[in-house]
Order: C-alpha cells, then structure tokens, then sequence
C-alpha cells in the first residue's frame, strides 16, 4: 500500500491551490456567517439586544458553526448517497482510495471552519469551550488534513463529518 503524502513531494501543485482556497474560503464563510447572525438576529429576537457583549458573542459563533454543520451535512449526504463518487462498481476502486476535487474542496472548507472556530475559542478561551474543544478541533483538522494529504480515507471522513447534523440541535438548546 502506498500513500501520498504532501511531504513526500507527490502532492501536486493544483492540489495544494485548491486545499488552500478552499481552507481560506472556509474561514471567510464563517467570518460571513458570525456577521450575518449578528445582524439577522436583533431583527428576529427582541432578547438578542439585551445580551451581554460575551453572550452575543457566544450567540454569533453558534450562527457559524450550524450553517458549517448544515453544509457539511448536505455535502456529506451528496458525497456519501447521492453521486458515484465512493461506489466500488463505478470507479472499481475501494472507497478507501476515492478522492476528488469536489471531496477536497469540502473537506477543506471544513479545515476552515475547525480553524475560524479554534481561533475563536483561543481568543475567546474558555468562554467557548475549553481544552476539550481543543482537543476536538485539532484531532479534527489532523484528521482532515491526513485524508486530504494521501486521498485515502475520505469516505470515513464524510461519515464523521455527517455527524455534524446534530450541531443545530444542539445549538438550539442553548
């Protein structure tokens, strides 16, 4: 079995522009998303003005993470049930190896949400979790950048990622 690894120098080019505008369009997403709940949310909640600056704070980065958590879903669902992309009969390949763009560029984004989200909760700490968030986004990220790096393993990745549905109810809680 071999693997690609980007440090052993097979990881081409066009690959890497793409992790990287897909990583930065992640980040720019969340950056997005956190404005947009702060600006919808007074207009929908009267309570919204009435929070602290931390709450508020807490309540924007709760926007990002369920729109990451929504779109992570539905792309998962497509990857996962929809196309042909991890269907041995089509590509007669074993799911362990399928990669393509559309499951980089996901995962990359995805890279950017852990990333915008980690920065938050350092600058922010422990307001927005502590080391057991941490923990979670940086086993996250190593996760995502090892399957991205080889293109092995992908299909696994989207799995978990899948389970980020769950997000928004559990925001909802909040």
């Amino acid at each position: 079995m071999t693997t690609n690894f980007a440090f052993t120098g097979d990881y081409d080019s066009s690959k890497q522009l793409v992790l990287l505008a897909s990583v930065c369009s992640g980040i720019l997403m969340c950056k997005i998303a956190y404005d947009l709940t702060g600006f919808i949310s007074p207009l929908l909640f009267s309570a919204y003005g009435k929070l602290d600056g931390k709450v508020r704070m807490e309540w924007n980065n709760r926007g990002f993470s369920t729109f990451h958590a929504v779109f992570v879903s539905v792309a998962s669902i497509y990857l996962l049930v929809i196309s042909d992309q991890f269907d041995e009969s089509v590509h007669g390949d074993s799911v362990i190896n399928s990669s393509t763009r559309l499951s980089e560029s996901v995962m990359g984004i995805s890279l950017g949400y852990f990333v915008a989200d980690l920065m938050m909760i350092f600058w922010h700490f422990p307001t927005l979790g502590g080391v057991e968030y941490v923990f979670h986004h940086c086993l996250s990220m190593f996760s995502i950048i090892l399957s991205v790096t080889s293109g092995q393993a992908q299909f696994y990745i989207f799995m978990v990622l899948l389970s980020e549905a769950t997000t928004p109810f559990v925001n909802l809680r909040w």
